[in-house]
């Protein structure tokens, strides 16, 4: 197991799920186009969080889950009859299920909303060295 990235850390949020919940599930009553984000979160989800379990359950099943969660979402009208076909697109621009456990260790963290043991070391341990630095050195900006 390597050094987590500390900025993994701070931000639970994965980056390999921008091009999924960045898409666009279509266009509200407004004329607003709606992503993937919005409608999870006005479903009532956490985007990441769901989208995290999406990843683990493979695409088949997570096209199934897509699918019945577009098919509640009212927001956008085209959705009413093709929630499947969207759901079958937008299925293929999650990542690939992982290979080792990362990406479901990141799927608990962001579903738990607590990050690893190791993550908080890491984190306390850049709070401390931060810390040290303007002890050592001073923070009196005098220049010398």
């Amino acid at each position: 197991m390597g050094k987590p990235n500390l900025v993994n850390v701070i931000n639970t949020h994965r980056p390999e799920f921008g091009r999924f919940l960045y898409a666009s599930v279509g266009e509200d009553r407004n004329g607003t186009v709606v992503t993937v984000l919005s409608a999870l979160a006005r479903l009532g989800l956490d985007p990441w969080a769901e989208t995290a379990e999406l990843v683990t359950l493979g695409r088949d099943a997570a096209q199934a889950r897509l699918g019945s969660l577009l098919g509640r979402f009212r927001d956008v009208p085209a959705l009413a009859g093709n929630h499947s076909r969207v759901a079958r697109e937008l299925s293929q621009l999650l990542p690939d299920s992982p290979k080792s456990g990362t990406l479901k260790r990141a799927s608990a963290t962001v579903a738990d909303g607590h990050p690893g043991k190791s993550g908080v070391i890491w984190a306390a341990l850049a709070i401390l060295f931060v810390m040290f630095q303007v002890l050592t050195f001073g923070g009196s900006g005098s220049g010398q």
